[in-house]
């Protein structure tokens, strides 16, 4: 396959208008056909809920604690954005990996564990084993699902997806080091004993994605119309105390 990829590298953003372009480019894609790519951070720790996820008493405490919250249009569990960097992949419904779900996780987070030996990790995809536990844990990094990356026995990258009139979002994140937050979930840099830095694994993994993905990058910035989209879903819903609160039913 080939394909071209529209390639944004964004510095720290505030973390409901990190959503807002995620679900702008998603409308976009569905409607140009384009692909995109794009790595982010967060301007502040920022918990994001799941889609389908309560809004209960584990995220008031959070929340209680000075953390920005934020309800993201994927499903999952609860992630602490951090120290990590925060991926997203956008998919028009022609290109071959839009087709099938796994095929797009197995294909972003195979490279994850090649790039993850660079570091001298041994990172590989979870396998699920028996039934999927009734009560899982509330954040995401705390769950294991299929092909999500671990490395030395701990989760350190999980992805979800969104689709919208053929279309496809996927957005996940690389745990780059534990989080003053949730210092029991450590990130590549403990794991690999040094400090890993978002910059030099952006370089990395760019290059490993060019093979995997087949495409070629091409720098990009939003338009005027993907912006101001953006920035109707911002003040219209991620903005909102109930797009955080009101839990979703799954379809």
């Amino acid at each position: 396959m080939s394909s071209a990829y529209h390639l944004l590298i964004d510095p720290p953003l505030a973390g409901p208008w990190n959503m807002a372009v995620d679900e702008a480019l998603l409308d976009d894609a569905a409607q140009s056909g384009r692909a995109y790519w794009r790595f982010y951070q967060w301007q502040e720790p920022t918990l994001s809920l799941g889609y389908f996820q309560e809004y209960e008493e584990q995220a008031r405490r959070y929340r209680q604690r000075g953390l920005t919250m934020v309800r993201r249009l994927t499903g999952g569990g609860a992630i602490l954005h951090d120290r990590e960097l925060t991926y997203s992949v956008v998919l028009p419904r022609h290109h071959p990996l839009a087709r099938s779900r796994d095929d797009l996780y197995g294909t972003v987070h195979r490279s994850v564990v090649a790039i993850l030996g660079e570091w001298g990790l041994a990172g590989q995809l979870f396998v699920a084993g028996g039934a999927k536990p009734a009560n899982e844990p509330f954040l995401c990094f705390e769950r294991r699902a299929p092909g999500d990356v671990l490395a030395g026995g701990s989760k350190v990258t999980g992805s979800a997806q969104r689709r919208r009139r053929g279309a496809v979002l996927q957005h996940g994140s690389v745990l780059l080091a534990a989080s003053g937050a949730a210092r029991h979930l450590p990130g590549v840099g403990e794991l690999a004993h040094c400090t890993v830095d978002a910059d030099e694994l952006v370089r990395r993994w760019l290059g490993e994605l060019s093979e995997g993905l087949g495409g070629e990058w091409q720098p990009f910035r939003l338009t005027e119309s993907i912006h101001a989209r953006a920035a109707d879903l911002l003040v219209g819903k991620y903005l909102t105390e109930s797009w955080l609160r009101e839990r979703r039913v799954p379809l």
